[in-house]
């Protein structure tokens, strides 16, 4: 795979598990008295947050496997399946619990500042988003593929950020119906995404299996 294609695999597949659209309703549920400066500051420090989360645990992906003595095989499959399990309530117009639980989303509306949390984690960089960073890394086969997932990494997060600053005024511009329809092509997309980690965990599971026997 080339840089090109990797660099445009890494940044749709990022960008459609981040889902920063699912994530208006809930950051304007939570911030119904604050204003819309407040929500641009809180939205900036999320997306920050994000960007760092995901850049740290691409980076220490393979030592976090080496320690706790899990093989890349077994996470693909393992981070397969959330990934699909969010793409099946995307495609249902629906917030998935493994992004965000009603708890958090209520815990978040009793705080002052959600920037950190629940906004930054895990709405934006929660399991399936650490998970997609982590398998995009494995899957780089150079320093340039490498530093070109950081930047798609970054690029994610400043998408996040302008779709919440957006946003941050009430979002009147957003109407629900296309926002529906949008949601669900990112969802099919991200199961296409999930079922080619399934494949790609199958056909390295058979290696492993050949060369253990």
């Amino acid at each position: 795979m080339g840089l090109a294609e990797y660099m445009l695999l890494a940044a749709s597949s990022l960008f459609f598990i981040v889902d920063p659209f699912a994530t208006i309703p809930a950051f304007l549920a939570m911030t119904p008295t604050d204003t819309p400066e407040a929500r641009i500051r809180m939205a900036r420090l999320a997306c920050c947050v994000m960007a760092g989360v995901l850049i740290v645990f691409a980076a220490a992906g393979k030592i976090i496997f080496k320690v706790l003595g899990i093989t890349m095989p077994a996470f693909q499959l393992a981070a397969s399946i959330v990934l699909l399990l969010v793409a099946l309530d995307m495609l249902r117009a629906q917030r998935s619990r493994v992004q965000e639980t009603a708890e958090e989303k209520a815990a978040g509306v009793e705080k002052t500042d959600i920037a950190i949390t629940p906004l930054a984690i895990p709405m934006l960089a929660g399991p399936g988003a650490i998970s997609t960073a982590i398998l995009l890394h494995q899957q780089a086969t150079n320093e340039a593929q490498r530093i070109g997932l950081y930047f798609c990494i970054a690029l994610v997060s400043l998408a996040s950020y302008l779709i919440l600053r957006l946003s941050a005024r009430g979002a009147r511009w957003l109407n629900p119906i296309a926002m529906n329809i949008t949601v669900r092509i990112m969802g099919l997309l991200l199961a296409a995404v999930a079922i080619q980690f399934m494949l790609n965990a199958a056909k390295d599971l058979k290696w492993f299996a050949t060369a253990v026997s």
